[in-house]
């Protein structure tokens, strides 16, 4: 392909530049963003997991009292007594240790048509008529015999047929069947015994059988002499679960079966964030007494993520920022090529200075990306938000710019150090600066210590002016260096002083600022740096080899 064809082609390449690395920025943002979510999604997930292992043990304590309560009437069976069973009840402190227990009871059982003894037992142990209802034509008959915490309010429940409602009815069939507790389905307590309390729940049962076994196998034996059950109150025992301190930040929803709104038991007060999609709901599944429960959970807006969602969008404007400067260099840079592409079509020697010089501005393009993309990376790592990224930026940049201004006037060749102290700090302090600030011989840099040394500065003024008294008082700050000799090689020695009446304490952690000092002086430079933190303020020392820059003048 001849020039003339390539051409037009070259003319697209920035465009081509910034596509490209917009578009693998924008991917990166990308990733970080979905990164972040994987990590939120991984913390709520063992908040649920949290909120789990409470629903459950509280559970698990509940339905302890329902195996006690089978282990006194095991042992006493009709010979107890309502003071008796008051007084085991008191005994729970229900109020204080089991909240959400709606109360304890037992059920008599009996064929229908042999309610005489149950009737006998409710007038003896509960002190009341003792009467069986409602009527029944069911073959059998478990009216409620005993029932704490007793009041006027419910003592109208002693003798209802729990029977006689489906609900109650399966779990009871399965409690005497199977030997084991089993739960209901969501009811309402209360409804049909005539209290004044109706309210959500559900009872969970276990049969008591005469010869002191609670295992029945085969179908209702003769043994089996009646059913405890416990009585739960569904709002008050997961609010009790999930309300202990510290409150976890979960919006639950608790169905009896499947996850639907018919089914549903249970749901937090507190609704669900709306920043978080259906991605954060997590669902899980309990059995209690041979009952199935799905509990699902979303976040509320107490849920915070283990990282910011700034990042991502910082990264992306980053990203086009970085783009555009790489575009324009790339633009700049073909520009650059056309023009020794004439040089070159004139005369051989004009071939020989574009190559020169395409090689030079190549090496310096690559050179000064790299320390643009080293400190906006590190800028953008160590900042809290988009303006602190910005201004610290731009600031950085300038003190590079202002080294770049310097090697420039002498077409690369030598920088003052005394010049660049100069500019450097005249950028922070102002243009006017005290004659006596500054003292030392002429020290000639070239283009690598004087880049290295411009940051160095930039860094130094700005934390002086930051921490220090160098920008309200005059002579608060002193630079000097000289040249002196160490095992036979020639160093440069510079005593950065800063003074008043403010002690400067050593930093807690160690900045990019700080960080991009000790890289310039001891791996760019092969120098050391030294901090001494004193009552009266800082004095850094820095000492360079001089070898490889150029000769001073004293």
């Amino acid at each position: 392909m001849s020039n003339s064809q390539a051409r037009p082609l070259k003319k697209f390449l920035s465009v081509a530049v910034f596509l490209a690395v917009a578009a693998a920025s924008l991917a990166m943002a990308g990733f970080a963003y979905h990164s972040s979510q994987e990590a939120a999604r991984f913390k709520f997930a063992a908040t649920v997991d949290d909120a789990m292992n409470r629903i459950e043990s509280r559970l698990n304590l509940h339905l302890s009292l329902l195996r006690s309560t089978q282990a006194l009437f095991k042992v006493r069976g009709r010979e107890i007594g309502r003071t008796e069973f008051k007084a085991f009840f008191d005994a729970l402190d229900v109020e204080n240790n089991f909240k959400g227990l709606r109360g304890i009871g037992f059920l008599g059982i009996a064929k229908r048509g042999d309610e005489a003894q149950l009737e006998q037992d409710i007038r003896r142990i509960g002190g009341t008529e003792g009467s069986i209802y409602p009527p029944s034509e069911l073959e059998w008959r478990t009216p409620i015999v005993l029932y704490e915490p007793l009041s006027e309010a419910n003592i109208s429940s002693l003798g209802y047929d729990m029977f006689t409602e489906e609900a109650r009815r399966a779990a009871i069939e399965m409690a005497m069947t199977s030997g084991v507790p089993r739960a209901t389905a969501r009811i309402v307590l209360g409804e049909n015994t005539g209290s004044a309390e109706k309210v959500p729940g559900f009872l969970v049962f276990a049969s008591v059988d005469e010869d002191g076994s609670d295992t029945a196998t085969g179908g209702v034996k003769p043994t089996v002499s009646g059913l405890v059950y416990v009585a739960f109150r569904t709002g008050d025992l997961f609010e009790a679960a999930l309300g202990s301190a510290p409150l976890l930040p979960v919006h639950a929803e608790v169905f009896d079966g499947d996850a639907s709104d018919d089914n549903l038991f249970y749901r937090s007060p507190t609704p669900p964030g709306a920043a978080y999609s259906e991605d954060f709901r997590v669902t899980r599944s309990i059995v209690l007494a041979g009952r199935p429960w799905t509990v699902r959970f979303r976040p509320t807006e107490g849920f915070s993520e283990p990282s910011s969602p700034t990042i991502p969008v910082m990264l992306g404007l980053f990203g086009l920022l970085l783009a555009g400067a790489i575009a324009m260099v790339a633009r700049y840079q073909e520009r650059a090529y056309n023009a020794a592409e004439r040089l070159h079509e004139t005369t051989e020697k004009s071939l020989l200075e574009k190559d020169l010089m395409l090689q030079e501005m190549k090496h310096r393009i690559k050179n000064s990306i790299t320390r643009v993309l080293a400190m906006a990376r590190q800028t953008a790592a160590h900042a809290t938000d988009v303006n602190e990224f910005s201004t610290s930026f731009a600031a950085r940049l300038q003190a590079m710019a202002a080294s770049q201004d310097m090697l420039t006037r002498s077409r690369w060749q030598k920088a003052d150090l005394g010049e660049l102290l100069r500019i450097e700090l005249g950028q922070v302090f102002g243009k006017d600066l005290p004659d006596d600030m500054l003292s030392g011989p002429v020290v000639l840099l070239n283009e690598t210590t004087t880049q290295a040394l411009g940051l160095t500065f930039h860094e130094l003024a700005t934390n002086a002016l930051k921490y220090g008294e160098a920008g309200n008082t005059v002579g608060a700050l002193k630079v000097k260096w000289r040249v002196h000799e160490e095992g036979g090689e020639r160093r440069l020695g510079l005593t950065w002083t800063e003074s008043g009446n403010k002690a400067i304490s050593p930093p807690t952690r160690t900045g990019f600022g700080t960080k991009l000092i000790d890289m310039n002086i001891t791996r760019e430079l092969y120098g050391t740096i030294e901090r001494d933190y004193r009552a009266d303020g800082l004095l850094v020392q820095i000492d360079i080899p001089l070898k490889g820059l150029s000769k001073t003048r004293e």
